[in-house]
């Protein structure tokens, strides 16, 4: 049985100047974050731009990642769409070249009920045989999943195998842990904010999907090594600056914007280019973001 535990990147999608996507720097970052120990990959997610590429570049972009992580690392696929043949078609497609676990947002625009979202990942777990984790998101998907609604999917599909759980509120991915893991022990919760990495393992959770893991993936695998070390004082020490970091979210429009200048700082030498409704860096932002990075990190991260 595939599990899902410590720490997880959304890595970004790396565009050049001109829109489109750059494969040589995308290779250079996944090597990178391997070589970190990052526990898993996530390819179309939300910093990866996933609403703003077309299936063809998905497909090349898990070609990449198959290639490229070579079983060093779990890859997770992004296979969201508000388009149900689009979905099964990336599922399928992943699962075929070697991708580990797809991740599947809600259908967005209309916020699907509790019984739509039932029925919605029902269908999918029927259809492909792939672990699937599913993606809480409701600022941007209109509707929450509610405890109620995973403990009727997780009884129901046993390949339906985790979520991540993007809420800005510990107490509501407390609740979804007590309640599933009440019926399935195994079954993975992810936080989908970088500072609640230890507020979600000592609420019984199995770690963070987050962005700041494509600047700093050290300090976060140090972070959950000295957490399963039972080492207080370092995971203390850890935590204190993730959450200094979490500044960066709030220098740009759009925060992906700064996540892949951080990247750009912290020695890649790439293109902050974001698809709309991304907006160009300003010398400003592209400082203040060098300025946290500087302020923050101790010299040995």
């Amino acid at each position: 049985m595939t599990k899902i535990k410590g720490i997880y990147t959304p890595v970004i999608t790396i565009m050049k100047d001109d829109g489109t996507i750059d494969m040589e720097h995308m290779e250079e970052h996944i090597n990178h974050l391997c070589d970190a120990g990052i526990n898993g990959l996530l390819f179309g997610g939300s910093l990866g731009e996933f609403y703003a590429c077309s299936i063809k570049e998905k497909k090349a972009l898990i070609d990449l990642a198959v290639k490229t992580v070579h079983h060093r690392s779990q890859i997770l696929i992004g296979v969201g769409s508000t388009i149900w043949t689009d979905v099964i078609e990336l599922a399928t497609y992943a699962e075929k070249v070697g991708a580990d676990i797809i991740n599947i947002v809600p259908p967005f625009y209309f916020g699907p009920t509790e019984k739509s979202i039932i029925d919605y990942y029902g269908k999918i777990a029927q259809q492909v045989s792939i672990p699937i984790q599913i993606y809480n998101f409701p600022a941007r998907v209109g509707s929450d999943i509610t405890s109620d609604a995973l403990v009727s999917l997780v009884k129901s599909h046993p390949n339906i195998i985790g979520i991540k759980d993007t809420v800005d509120t510990i107490s509501h991915t407390r609740k979804l842990i007590t309640a599933v893991k009440s019926v399935r022990p195994d079954f993975s919760v992810l936080s989908g904010f970088d500072e609640y990495y230890l507020d979600n393992r000592l609420a019984g959770g199995d770690g963070v999907l987050c962005g700041l893991t494509n600047v700093v993936p050290q300090l976060f695998v140090k972070y959950h090594a000295a957490y399963e070390a039972n080492d207080f004082k370092a995971t203390m020490t850890y935590g204190k600056l993730v959450s200094q970091l979490m500044q960066i979210y709030d220098v740009t429009d759009l925060f992906i914007v700064a996540i892949k200048a951080a990247v750009k700082i912290r020695g890649l030498d790439i293109s902050t280019y974001t698809r709309a409704p991304g907006i160009t860096i300003t010398n400003e932002e592209y400082h203040n973001v060098q300025h946290i990075l500087n302020e923050v990190l101790p010299n040995e991260i």
